[in-house]
Formats: structure tokens, C-alpha cells, sequence
């Protein structure tokens, strides 16, 4: 989606107008010196450098040179832009001058791009306007320092360093054509004095054209400022001019896209699979917090779902409380309902809260698992599921297209005196809906021993609750409120579980038990203090609700969560259904296939009939259950479906995910032809989400961008470590990782 001009946002001190020199363009052959209608990703090449000029200026303050009135160009535009035709190809200088008439009375600045020029990036031209302006220049040129031999103009300067001329490349002396500051072809030029310029220009000898740079010259004659602005991303110097140039510039903008703080550094709201997540004080602000609210708030108004109201929570993060207040007085600013828990919550609770009080939605300010310098926001429908993608969409649009004037608000004290918003806690009602999905009387009566790790989460509440009332002996680590999460992740996974694991063996505890910040997911460590993957978990608790208590019902798991859960869906003559990664995914196929149990490989669960949400508390509950009804420590209960369903190995290796791989490593995979791995046929590839292939004998692996964390995922299952390891150790070798 382009970034608009927003009036709101303006720096600029003087007026101004673009304008798009594309006389021509579009109307040679496939190919030819004239790109602007070939296409370049999924739009044309003038669709790119219009966004360029949306970026500071108003459609109506644009204008577009053209070749003749009904020009290929005008159509595809539409007819909301101004056009101004240029019926000879008599030169850039020229095409600027058929523009006197629209500029006769105008005082104020000309930005001028060229319509075959995308791969501007919009900082540098908002530095090139900016540093214009601050300068007080009358033009100012964009330029580059390079020793590459290019067929662009050199820029000359005097012994003091003062611009004096711009001499084309067909034109420069030998001692001109070592010049290594170059001009790109963007400019910014107080619009009269330019005109005046370009009116005492002659036709280039070698061209016979009237050529825009040569005004340069004549504004310093006449005692004018000349400026430059210098490009620091050598790929906004490439030209465009054939098929291989088109295909280079594809990458280059899509490699742009996944460039390592874009999002940050342009404080864009993008949902990863999780929801929202951003660093603190970066893309995570207040402002972002705000618009965020509006676009809920306006989504709900169109849609006539705003009686409803909406529930906010929290988690125990930096800012979550008051990311949680401003978003409230947003929607009360525009008359929406608002119940804002009283005190920081764990993520399931708030799905329940939401699906219970049946508001339109439910908001949960947290980053989950990810490092304490971040922050973010789930979004919950009425029923307490995340949103699907298309709805993620929309609104992240409709926010990023929001200017602070547009977003209404009414202070949280006002508000409260009003009753618009008013505070709640939830916890009894999720505590007693945890309750009503496990055997309490099973579990008051096996004396067990459990020691808990909530990872200075909100999970120590809740949790602690239900196994207290459970007649369960609980120690707590970690328990107290730190928004450094001890300086580290609150990921519940084996590396950071260590003073759980030697409080087990330490304390005889039957049980260990982690939740991560916010409490939807969970691990798990055994009564000998070993930690238990999670995929085994998902096995046991499959195998304990079927077997044991006696439900029917398939399974849902994400493709990167293991086949062991197929083989034991096969045993029971159950269906086991493959989703890509996102818990709303599962839901979804839960919902769709009356399954029994979802879950993921990164400790994410669900049962039918309870939250539409993953919840560590359930979890951790009916792990609890199941030691007390089976009488058998956990060590003993894995042998036992390990013995059904035989063994699967799990390796998983993270690579930071540069722009190039995000880029490149899609086509590869497209390209790629894969028989075989570490001798094993593939029988099936699936690009689901990512690439997987599958083997014989459930083995599998998987390559998939992660969706909340700058990564390439490798995954493999194995029938042993050694194979796992080696699926992954080939697929890196045969894609050069």
C-alpha cells in the first residue's frame, strides 16, 4: 500500500507540487528506452514513482507530462492527476517548460522525478525536499558518489567546492568523465526562478534537445543556490532499461521490504502470525497505539457492531497498562463501550472475558514470548478467535492511512465519570471455566507436588489458583512482576527452564510447570527434572483424552508440529488435519472438523469446548489430571505411547533471515527439484506456508519464514537425531545456507 501525503505529517516550509516527466513513456516497443508501463512486481513502473510523489504531495498537486492527451499512460493513471502534454520529444528541460502555464502564478517548490525511475527510496527524496528547503536553495540535485562508469551526468564544482555545472556523459572531457559524483535524476527547484532558467537555455548540440540540467548553469550565472542531496543505497543508481534490469528492480524492492527495521523506522503496524508486535519506542507507540484503536473503532461503526463494545487486557510489560488506557479512550472518544480489566492479565483470560461478555472485540496488549524491549497487541473477534488475515489486512491499512487529526478520544477520567469505559476483573469466571474442563476432585486427591515458573509472566495468578484450589502443593519461581523478564525472552523453552528443572530434583516435586509472558503457552518438566518437548506433550494429552477419558475426535496441528500425532490419530481411526503456522489456523480447523485437540510445537494448546484461543492454564490443568487419574509420573506415561506410536526426532535450526534470503530463497525453492533426501524419497512437497517436503515413514522438513521474529525456520523429523540433523544439514547444502 502507498504512504499517502499527509498534511498532518508536513516538514515543509514552502509549497509543493511533482511533477512526472513521462512524455513518451509507455508508447515504444516491449523493451524499448521507455519502461513505465512494464510491469514490475505485481504494478507498473509508474505506479512506483507516483507513490514516490504521494509521499508529499496531494494527487491534485501532481502533474504528469505526457505525449499526446489520450496517451497510454493518462488511462492508466486515471483521471484524478493533472496532465500536461508535451507533443515533441524536445528534451527534459522542455517537458518542464510545457508546464508554465499550470506554474505561472505558483511561488512555492517543484519536486521532479522521472516516470521510469522507481527505485527512489521515499527517505532519500524526503531528505532531498528537506535539505532543499533547510538550505534555502533554489534547486537541488540528487547525486551519488561512485567509481562505477555510468552513463549519467557528472557533477561539476569549483575549487571551493560550489556546484557550477551538470555535463552530461556524451558531452564530459576526459578529466570530466573521472568526476565520481554523479546525478540520479530527481530534483527539487523553487518552481519560478527555474522557469526563468530553462528560458534561457539553448538546444544541446550533440541532442537538439532542450535538456533540464543544463538550467544548473544558468541559475548560478544568474547568482542562485544549487544544492545536492547524496544517495546512500547504491541500488536506487541502477537504471532500467531491459528485461534483466525489470527482473533486478523487482528484487531490489523486495528485498526493501523485509530490510532488517523498515517497519520500526518507518512506524508501520504490521500483524505478524501472532498479532502486532514492535519494539518499545520504535513502531510500538503510543501515536501507533491510537490509530490502531481508531481503525477497530471505525470498523465497528461501519459495520454497526459499536454497541457492543470491546474488552481490553494486559500483561505485565512496560507500557502494556497504558497502551491498554489509551486504546480505551479511544474507543470511548467515539462512544464505544469499553471494559478495561483491573489488573494485568494472562492472554486466555482475556479470550475468555471477550467470547463471555460477547463484545465485538477483545484486545490483549502483549508481545507474548518475545523480548522484554518489545511490545504489542492481540486482537480477538467476538468469539474470542483471532482475527483471520483478510480482516488483519484491512485494518492495518485503514491505521497506517490515518493521520493524527482523525483519531477521537475522550480522557480516561471522563470517561470512567461517564461509564463508558468501566473496569472489571475477570479472573474468578476464567478461573471457575478452567475448572469445569478437569477432574478437580481427581487432582485434590493425588497429593501432588508442583513447582511453577511463570517467567515473570501474568500466568502466577491464575495458575496458582487453580492448583491451590486443587489441593496441589505449589512452589513458585520467578513469580514476582519484572518487565525485564530477568533479561531475558519469557519463551518457556529448554535453555531458560534450568532453575525449574534443578528445583525439581531439588524439591521432590511430581511436576514442573512454565508459562511464558502472557501465558498461552506452556512447557513442561518431568519428576526426574528432564524437560519434555512439547510435541510429546501434544502425544500425551491426545493420547490421555481419548484413551483415558474416553473422547472421540481428530486432531489439528500446525505443519511444523510433529507426525507422531498422525500416527496416534491413525491408531484411534481419527483424522489428523495439518494447518500452516498461527493459532487461528488451528481454531479454524477445529471448528471445521469437530477435532478433539489443537496444538502447536512451540507450546500452544487447546481442548473442544473451552476458549477459541491456545491457554496455558488449561494446559497446565490437564497435565495435572492426567498424573492424578493415571497414578503414573510423566517419565512412565511417555514410554507408554512412545511404545504405540514409536519415536520421531525433532530438529529445528533458526538463520537470521536477511532481505536477500527472503528474496531469493522462495525462487530457489520454486526452482528446486527434490527426489530425495539423506536417501529417503520425497513423496510430496507442500507450500502451504513455506516449503515442506514430506518422506517416507512421517519424516518431513520444513523451510518457513517466521512470522513474529526476523528468521528462516528449518524443521526436520527424523526417526532418529542423527537423521533429523542430517535432513536439515542437506536441505542447507542444497540451497546454500
Amino acid at each position: 500500500m502507498a504512504n499517502h501525503w499527509n498534511s498532518d505529517e508536513s516538514l515543509l516550509d514552502r509549497p509543493l507540487r511533482a511533477a512526472i516527466l513521462a512524455a513518451g513513456q509507455g508508447t515504444e516497443s516491449r523493451y524499448g528506452a521507455n519502461l513505465a508501463l512494464e510491469e514490475l512486481g505485481d504494478r507498473a513502473v509508474i505506479d512506483h514513482v507516483l507513490d514516490l510523489a504521494l509521499q508529499f504531495c496531494p494527487r491534485e498537486e501532481i502533474y504528469v507530462v505526457v505525449s499526446h492527451p489520450r496517451s497510454p499512460l493518462q488511462q492508466h493513471l486515471g483521471p484524478d492527476l493533472h496532465y500536461v502534454v508535451q507533443r515533441e520529444p524536445l528534451g527534459t528541460g522542455h517537458a518542464v517548460l510545457v508546464m508554465r502555464r499550470v506554474l505561472q502564478h505558483y511561488e512555492g517548490d517543484l519536486l521532479i522525478l522521472y516516470g521510469d525511475t522507481p527505485l527512489f527510496r521515499p527517505a532519500s527524496i524526503r531528505g532531498l525536499v528537506l535539505r532543499h528547503q533547510l538550505t534555502g536553495a533554489d534547486l537541488t540535485l540528487f547525486t551519488t558518489q561512485t567509481a562505477q562508469d555510468l552513463p549519467y551526468g557528472r557533477i561539476v564544482r569549483d575549487e571551493e567546492g560550489n556546484i557550477v555545472d551538470v555535463v552530461e556523459e556524451a558531452n564530459a572531457s576526459e578529466v570530466q568523465r573521472r568526476i565520481c559524483e554523479l546525478n540520479l535524476g530527481a530534483y527539487v527547484a523553487r518552481a519560478r526562478p527555474l522557469l526563468q532558467a530553462l528560458q534561457q537555455v539553448t538546444r544541446n548540440a550533440r541532442t537538439r534537445q532542450y535538456l533540464l540540467t543544463d538550467a544548473v548553469s544558468e541559475l548560478v550565472r544568474a547568482g542562485r543556490r544549487v544544492e545536492t542531496f547524496r544517495s546512500g543505497d547504491e541500488d536506487e543508481i541502477r537504471g532500467i532499461n531491459t528485461p534483466a534490469d525489470l527482473e533486478a528492480a523487482e528484487m531490489v524492492l523486495q528485498r526493501r521490504l523485509f530490510r532488517p527495521g523498515r517497519i520500526d523506522e518507518e512506524s508501520v503496524i504490521q500483524f505478524g502470525t501472532g498479532g502486532w508486535r514492535a519494539v518499545i519506542g520504535e513502531s510500538f507507540t503510543m501515536q501507533n497505539v491510537r490509530r490502531l484503536a481508531q481503525a477497530l473503532s471505525n470498523t465497528l461503526i461501519r459495520e454497526e457492531r459499536d454497541e457492543l463494545g470491546v474488552l481490553i487486557g494486559y500483561d505485565h510489560r512496560f507500557l502494556s497498562d497504558a497502551a491498554a488506557e489509551a486504546a480505551a479512550e479511544v474507543f470511548a472518544g467515539n462512544n464505544i463501550p469499553v471494559t478495561l480489566l483491573t489488573e494485568p492479565a494472562p492472554t486466555p483470560l482475556i479470550t475468555y472475558a471477550t467470547a463471555e461478555q460477547g463484545a465485538a472485540y477483545g484486545l490483549a496488549f502483549t508481545a507474548s514470548h518475545n523480548p522484554p524491549e518489545w511490545n504489542g497487541l492481540k486482537v480477538f473477534q467476538g468469539d474470542g478467535a483471532l482475527l483471520l488475515d483478510e480482516q488483519v489486512r484491512a485494518i492495518e491499512d485503514e491505521a497506517n492511512a490515518l493521520s493524527r487529526n482523525l483519531v477521537v478520544s475522550l480522557e480516561l477520567p471522563l470517561a470512567l465519570d461517564a461509564g463508558i469505559i468501566a473496569r472489571r476483573d475477570y479472573t474468578n469466571e476464567y478461573v471457575d471455566a478452567v475448572e469445569a474442563q478437569v477432574d478437580m476432585e481427581a487432582i485434590r486427591g493425588a497429593g501432588l507436588r508442583i513447582a511453577v515458573d511463570p517467567m515473570y509472566g501474568v500466568g502466577e495468578v491464575t495458575l496458582d489458583i487453580v492448583l491451590t484450589e486443587a489441593r496441589c502443593r505449589v512452589g513458585i519461581i520467578h513469580g514476582r512482576r519484572d518487565p525485564l523478564f530477568g533479561g531475558r525472552s519469557p519463551a518457556p523453552d529448554m535453555e531458560a527452564l534450568g532453575l525449574l528443572m534443578h528445583t525439581i530434583r531439588e524439591g521432590g516435586y511430581h511436576l514442573g510447570l512454565a508459562t511464558d509472558g502472557d501465558a498461552d503457552r506452556i512447557a513442561v518438566v518431568d519428576e526426574a527434572g528432564g524437560y519434555v518437548s512439547v510435541n510429546d506433550l501434544l502425544l500425551l494429552l491426545y493420547w490421555y483424552l481419548h484413551e483415558v477419558r474416553g473422547m472421540q475426535g481428530g486432531v489439528v496441528r500446525n505443519l511444523s508440529t510433529t507426525h507422531m500425532l498422525d500416527r496416534m490419530a491413525r491408531e484411534f481411526g481419527e483424522e489428523a488435519i495439518e494447518v500452516p503456522v498461527g493459532f487461528k489456523h488451528i481454531i479454524v480447523g477445529m471448528q471445521a472438523n469437530d477435532a478433539l485437540l489443537g496444538g502447536e510445537s512451540s507450546g500452544g494448546l487447546t481442548i473442544r469446548g473451552h476458549i477459541l484461543g491456545k491457554d496455558g492454564i488449561l494446559a497446565a490443568a490437564l497435565i495435572a489430571e492426567m498424573l492424578a487419574k493415571t497414578g503414573q509420573p510423566i517419565s512412565d506415561l511417555l514410554a507408554r505411547v512412545h511404545g504405540l506410536v514409536g519415536r520421531l526426532y525433532m530438529e529445528e535450526q533458526s538463520l537470521p533471515a536477511t532481505p536477500d534470503m527472503r528474496v531469493q530463497l522462495p525462487r530457489r525453492l520454486q526452482e528446486a527439484s527434490f527426489d530425495a533426501l539423506v536417501g529417503s524419497p520425497v513423496e510430496s512437497v507442500s507450500r502451504l506456508d513455506g516449503t515442506k517436503l514430506r518422506l517416507e515413514g512421517d519424516q518431513w522438513v520444513l523451510l518457513r519464514f517466521s512470522g513474529t521474529e526476523p528468521l528462516l525456520r528449518i524443521v526436520a523429523e527424523g526417526n532418529s537425531p542423527a537423521e533429523a540433523s542430517a535432513l536439515v544439514r542437506e536441505m542447507r547444502e542444497r540451497l546454500g545456507l
